[in-house]
């Protein structure tokens, strides 16, 4: 059961470093502009933890279609 304390304190600490940062890149700031691909950048820089400033920079693109006519 050890084992698993120190996985999830682990797990915390990598997303504390993801937020960390994604505020650094200012991705917490009220814009108005909420979109698909600003959430998702946002998600995935937090999910990328520490490895944001060995050079990770996730961007996510939301192409929607449009309908056919």
């Amino acid at each position: 059961m050890r084992t698993g304390s120190i996985g999830a304190a682990i797990l915390i600490i990598w997303l504390l470093l993801g937020s960390v940062a994604a505020y650094q890149r200012g991705y917490f700031k009220d814009t108005g502009d909420t979109s698909c691909a600003k959430a998702g950048t946002v998600v995935v820089t937090i999910v990328a933890g520490p490895l944001n400033w060995l050079g990770v920079n996730p961007k996510i693109k939301c192409d929607i279609p449009e309908p056919s006519k």
